[in-house]
């Protein structure tokens, strides 16, 4: 007969984001809204989906108690706004300027698909916006076209080359790679961010879409997309400490960044080359739910009680008790593995 589990160990009585496995949840991940102006196939179907009800979501002020209950509570020290799209967020600009007046103030970012972002840029920077990354999978119109459902590429470069005329550095360009679609467009990428001086990141597609047809074989994986870039660039370990970014850095020797740093390019691999045991992210739901992982399958409810009247040290208790079970890892490989409910543009990039 096998013996009974060891009873799960009493969280210590500490302020940070402690979770079971020693992790400490420094980097918040706030969604901001569900919606999204464009219908990416590996995100959303050409239809959209249902959207949550408008009186679901937080308000400012209420996005702007729970960033700050994180930051001077709960040992946060950067905020990145997310969504959907945040810019479709009337109410951004403020969100962001009460984020950058806390103290101890947190690093602030923003990831964008960046159709609006050059009319805005500039107030964003105004507003104490440190920086963005940009989504961009192709820079062909005709694919871009076929990938997101809406002919908008010239936006989204124009949308780049104004957060970087803004000052919102490091501009970052996030990429996913599809087997048979722009997998071929690696070098293209690379040589564009190269170019203007962006970090670019490639990203391994994971089962996050809306209607569930992620299939790991179809998935172009990290060592592909090494192996595409090295067929036409050089690429050397970056030396500097990786510490929790999900990125794996390779400098390419003979560019620089804006900043005049050596140039890099980075592959996330979240399937394949899994970073959990460094994870130092939380994520808040546009509906005001806590999220201990972007693969989790439970939530823990903050606008509930925050509705309710609770106070700021009641929000932050539930939080670390939200974050306490953590699970060591997302699972993907597990027999047993089911993508969450919602889908990435419900839980925030």
């Amino acid at each position: 007969m096998r013996p009974p589990a060891p009873p799960a160990p009493a969280r210590p009585d500490v302020p940070v984001l402690l979770d079971r496995t020693g992790r400490v949840a420094r980097d918040l991940r706030v969604s901001l809204t569900d919606r999204c102006n464009l219908r990416c196939a590996y995100c959303l179907p050409a239809e959209g989906t249902a959207w949550l009800p408008a009186p679901t979501l937080l308000t400012d002020a209420e996005v702007g108690r729970l960033v700050r209950v994180a930051v001077t509570r709960l040992g946060v020290t950067g905020v990145r706004f997310t969504g959907g799209e945040p810019l479709l967020r009337p109410g951004l600009v403020d969100i962001v300027a009460a984020a950058a007046a806390l103290t101890p103030r947190p690093r602030l970012s923003l990831t964008t698909n960046a159709l609006g972002l050059a009319a805005r840029a500039a107030d964003l920077r105004a507003a104490g916006l440190d920086r963005v990354n940009v989504s961009l999978d192709t820079l062909d119109p005709d694919r871009f076209a076929a990938l997101t459902r809406r002919r908008r590429l010239d936006d989204t470069l124009a949308g780049l080359a104004a957060a970087a005329a803004a000052g919102l550095a490091p501009v970052k360009i996030n990429s996913v790679l599809l087997r048979g679609v722009n997998e071929d467009e690696a070098p293209a990428l690379l040589r564009f961010a190269l170019d203007h001086g962006y970090h670019l990141r490639f990203i391994e597609q994971m089962p996050l879409d809306a209607g569930h047809t992620w299939r790991r074989a179809q998935m172009v994986t990290a060592d592909e997309i090494l192996d595409r870039l090295r067929a036409h660039v050089p690429l050397v370990p970056d030396p500097a400490a990786r510490g929790a970014a999900p990125a794996e850095r390779w400098q390419v020797p003979g560019y620089r960044d804006a900043a005049g740093a050596p140039a890099t390019v980075g592959v996330i691999g979240s399937v394949t080359r899994p970073f959990c045991a460094a994870c130092d992210r939380t994520r808040l739901t546009a509906d005001g739910q806590v999220r201990s992982c972007l693969f989790a399958r439970t939530e823990t409810d903050l606008r509930g009680p925050l509705r309710a009247g609770a106070d700021d040290e009641a929000l932050a208790a539930a939080w670390r008790a939200a974050m306490w079970p953590k699970a060591p890892g997302h699972g993907i490989d597990d027999a047993g593995f089911a993508p969450p409910d919602r889908p990435m543009s419900a839980i925030g990039g």
